[in-house]
């Protein structure tokens, strides 16, 4: 999404409140080791790095009520206007797991954000092929994931939009439209509440997945990812780097986190990454991500 002119706190929101964060999150009470709340800054991801290169612990979280330069897939920007949405980043440093099943901790946040937007805040959604959490009856971008290797771990940013984006927020092309939590009917809108809510089931989902040695498979990751991914059962376009695209139905996720495409003519293709466009559902296959309530 475009960045926007400028915006003003928008009506009823309320400051994040980094005393109850701490006091529900961080040791001994909470899972994580160190939460830190910015009134602006330009990056949350790009913050932890610097604190990942300092030594940051593992489980570090950094919060920010505005970023200035948020980041999305491929350097886009993330619009990031002050108390509008939730902007988190966590510095995970899982031991013992293979540096091929890091990225995979984009899986686990994408159910947690699932299960956020539904259990915590009654909103309908599903996951999009990579990172993507669409809401509402016409499937609405209203969250985004960014995972990148650190020093000795992974830095995992998400970005919800909780009130309403200003009205200048717009879609790329072939993206989706932009909504909130909010303007899909939440039962809640207060940040402090949501955040508590995104880090404590991460932090469960990240637990058994580091237990399993981050296979994808033995923890239950894959079938529960699959099962809220909308992308599955679709006919979609992937756009590949180098301006190369395939277009074909998207048929599974596997045990590495990528997409399978029974492309037209050429057979499945796996795809580590790529941008993917819903063009409908393909003929006799079934929808993925509806109506799911399975819990955690």
């Amino acid at each position: 999404m475009s960045n926007p002119s400028g915006a003003s706190n928008p009506p009823g929101a309320k400051p994040l409140d980094v005393q109850a964060l701490r006091a529900r999150l961080v040791v001994p009470a909470g899972p994580y080791s160190a939460l830190d709340v910015v009134s602006s800054t330009g990056s949350t991801n790009a913050d932890l790095h610097e604190l990942a290169r300092a030594g940051a612990e593992d489980r570090t979280v950094l919060i920010a009520e505005r970023q200035t330069a948020g980041r999305g897939r491929r350097a886009r920007d993330w619009v990031s206007p002050p108390a509008v949405g939730l902007y988190v980043s966590t510095l995970l440093r899982p031991d013992g797991i293979p540096p091929n099943r890091l990225p995979l901790v984009s899986l686990l946040a994408g159910v947690a954000l699932v299960r956020t937007a539904r259990t915590t805040a009654g909103v309908d959604a599903v996951l999009k092929w990579p990172n993507d959490l669409l809401a509402g009856p016409q499937r609405a971008k209203c969250a985004g994931v960014l995972a990148e290797t650190s020093e000795g771990g992974v830095v995992l940013g998400m970005g919800i939009n909780v009130h309403p984006l200003p009205a200048d927020a717009v879609p790329r092309a072939g993206e989706p439209a932009p909504t909130s939590l909010a303007e899909q009917g939440a039962t809640t809108t207060d940040r402090t509440e949501l955040a508590v809510a995104l880090l404590l089931t991460l932090s469960r989902l990240d637990a058994r997945w580091r237990l399993a040695y981050g296979d994808a498979v033995a923890c239950g990751l894959l079938d529960t990812y699959r099962e809220y991914c909308a992308t599955l059962g679709m006919r979609v376009r992937v756009e590949l780097p180098g301006d190369r695209e395939l277009v074909g139905t998207a048929v599974d996720i596997d045990r590495e986190g990528r997409i399978v495409v029974h492309t037209d003519g050429a057979g499945r293709q796996a795809v580590y990454a790529g941008d993917v466009v819903h063009l409908r559902p393909a003929a006799g296959q079934p929808r993925y991500g509806e109506g799911v309530t399975s819990g955690e």
